[in-house]
């Protein structure tokens, strides 16, 4: 095993607890929605993006079409494009190459894989999600399992751990004053738009925030411009 995997393992460990709570809430919710078991489990195994499965989920417990629940998770998942596009850059091999080995990517192990000088590492990126895909497909096919067990997911506060993990990631990002401003634009975005759009436009428009790093030259760069 590469030893940089090993690295991003460990590194992945603490966000696949929050990563298998969570999911055993998708899997209790998925079920009292109407959903088999088996299409619970798929769903987790094949989309394994938490925002993106709990906003569709919610459109359909409300009464909402599929498509208008496909939508919507598109639109959560959205951001993918810019942070594919950084990471681009870092991945060897062809562009098909480069979208399989794209399919790791999720929040935490983007941050996590990234060096600070708009690099990745792809073994830490890749090693890091790793865990957290285990875990959440574990955690949909116990939450499936024992169905109504464990209730409305807000009676243990679990309805608190997702904001709180993205917060997380946040706050790693805003050392660099550039992210700030992007993360002070994104904000206002969201705030704006939240009140009178449907789920996930907010998203969408806030990722338009994240065009602030492609002005140059970089302002942190030095006069060799890296």
């Amino acid at each position: 095993m590469n030893p940089t995997f090993r690295d991003g393992w460990r590194l992945g460990l603490p966000y696949a607890s929050v990563a298998f709570l969570m999911s055993g809430s998708f899997g209790v919710l998925s079920l009292q929605a109407g959903f088999s078991v088996l299409q619970t489990i798929v769903a987790s195994a094949i989309i394994f993006a938490g925002s993106a499965q709990f906003a569709a989920l919610a459109i359909v417990t409300v009464g909402g079409s599929i498509p208008a629940a496909l939508a919507a998770g598109a639109m959560m998942n959205s951001r993918f494009l810019a942070m594919g596009m950084a990471l681009a850059p870092s991945l060897p091999g062809g562009p098909l190459q480069r979208a399989l080995q794209g399919q790791a990517v999720v929040d935490s192990s983007w941050v996590l894989g990234g060096r600070g000088d708009g690099t990745f590492d792809r073994w830490i990126v890749f090693g890091s999600t790793a865990p957290q895909y285990v875990a959440w497909v574990a955690g949909t096919v116990l939450g499936a399992a024992v169905g109504g067990g464990l209730g409305d997911p807000d009676r243990f506060g679990l309805d608190a751990i997702f904001p709180t993990f993205f917060l997380g990631l946040l706050l790693i990002e805003l050392r660099n004053p550039r992210r700030l401003v992007a993360a002070g634009l994104a904000a206002a975005l969201t705030l704006a738009l939240v009140p009178v759009t449907p789920p996930g436009v907010p998203v969408l428009a806030a990722s338009l925030a994240a065009l602030i790093g492609l002005r140059t030259p970089r302002a942190d760069a030095g006069p060799g411009g890296r």
